[in-house]
Order: C-alpha cells, then sequence, then structure tokens
C-alpha cells in the first residue's frame, strides 16, 4: 500500500526567523488522523534564519535525529556536548531520561534541516549523544545507512536507537533510477527532500513525502534527487 502526502498539504509553522512543514501533527497543527505513522512521531522541515534557532529547552524519552540539509546547526545540551554539523552530516540524541539541549543558526546563510522524532521501544534510558560526518558523495546511487535498532545485527549505520526503526539517505542522479525494498511486515516513510523524481509512479517534487507497507518502491529521477527514508516495523 502506497500514499502520497503533497508538501503543499502539510501543517505549517511561520515565523519570523523560523519556517517549517510539519509532516505530522505538532505545535498549532493538529490533525487527529495525522498524529504519527507507527514509531515515526514527528518529521519537521525546518528553515532557520541566520542568528536564530531554539533556545534550551527539555526533552524526555523520544529518539531524535537531525539531518542538515544546508547550512549549518549548531548543537549544545545539558551533557556538556557542542557541536557544528553542515550539509549531509547528522546528529542524534536520545533524550531517555531527560535532557536540556539547543539547536541554532550561527552561520550566515539559511539553514534547513529535517528534525525527526522516534518514539522509543522503553521509557528511561540514559541520554545520549552522537554526531556523524557522512560524506555527501557516499550516499549517491545508493542507500547510506545512517541508523538502525541497538538490537539489530550486522548493520553499517552508525547511529544505533532504541527502537526498530532504519534510516537510509540517497542521492538519485537525474535519469537513473534506485529501488527501495519494504518487506512483510515493515513500513517506510519516505521523504523527497529536493529535486524531482517519479516514485512508485507518482511525481513528486522537493519536500513531498511517500507511506509505504508492505510493497517495493523504485525511484526515477527527473532531476538529481535527495531521499531519506525511515523504514520500520508495521503499526
Amino acid at each position: 500500500m502506497i500514499r502520497y502526502i503533497d508538501h503543499k498539504k502539510m501543517g505549517r509553522g511561520i515565523h519570523s526567523w523560523l519556517d517549517s512543514h510539519f509532516h505530522f501533527s505538532f505545535a498549532d497543527y493538529y490533525n487527529p488522523d495525522n498524529i504519527n505513522f507507527g514509531a515515526l512521531r514527528v518529521i519537521n522541515d525546518d528553515l532557520v534564519k541566520p542568528g536564530k534557532g531554539f533556545d534550551v529547552h527539555p526533552h524526555e524519552n523520544m529518539e531524535i535525529i537531525s539531518y542538515v540539509i544546508d547550512g549549518e546547526l549548531t548543537h549544545g545540551d545539558s551533557m556538556g556536548n557542542k557541536e557544528s554539523l553542515t550539509r549531509g552530516q547528522v546528529q542524534y540524541m536520545s533524550a531517555g531520561t531527560g535532557v536540556w539541549h539547543s539547536e541554532h543558526n550561527l552561520g550566515n546563510e539559511m539553514l534547513r534541516f529535517l528534525q525527526i522524532w522516534i518514539i522509543p521501544d522503553g521509557q528511561g534510558y540514559g541520554p545520549n549523544y552522537g554526531d556523524y560526518r557522512f560524506k555527501f558523495e557516499d550516499r549517491i546511487g545508493r542507500w547510506l545507512p545512517i541508523a538502525t535498532w541497538t538490537q539489530a545485527g550486522d548493520s553499517e549505520a552508525p547511529i544505533k536507537i532504541h527502537q526498530d526503526v532504519n534510516v537510509y539517505a540517497s542521492v538519485v542522479k537525474a535519469g537513473e533510477g534506485l529501488g527501495f525494498p519494504v518487506n512483510r511486515g515493515r513500513q517506510a516513510y519516505m521523504v523527497l527532500i529536493e529535486g524531482e523524481a517519479e516514485i512508485a509512479g507518482e511525481q513528486l517534487t522537493a519536500r513531498d513525502a511517500v507511506e509505504i507497507t508492505e510493497e517495493d518502491v523504485t525511484v526515477r529521477a527527473a532531476q538529481d534527487s535527495h531521499l531519506l527514508v525511515i523504514e520500520m516495523a508495521k503499526d
């Protein structure tokens, strides 16, 4: 089963310093039919102006992944971490029993990043942080493993999260195709971050998404297309 999500119909949060597309209910956008997709609770596509950002605030019992698309994201937290990441790089924070953090754009250009929240498989884990500076070219023409379950066996993914979820990124060059299998008992949420592509026969543009359940799909790029997919146990 496949369901397409047009970014023009997503929730939206527009402020003087922040422009967000909400894939799921968040902040002032509430849709009782669009709370989550399995363990995937939040994907916010955030544009943050230079010198602005999310000041220190708390989280608990949530797995949070930030995927930088453009600009520079600077993270700070109550565990003493402070790091800055750029295009194609990823940070992970397990809020666990509780953590305070901030996310800012301290650069001179607009910051765009995906903020992803995943419901953990249990509560009370110790807080944790990590970041990974993936080479952008390593995702061209393939699904680059970004994150996987802590209980998973052999996996190239360096980020381990507390949920049966796998996260991949790819760039499919114009005129090329790339398949993605979604096996029995599994589902996936695929975001077309940049570009234009046909996915399972439907034309998508940047920021559109696809919910896929127990069905293999193929991405056929009309333009160079940058994608992220979150694959998980079926809801």
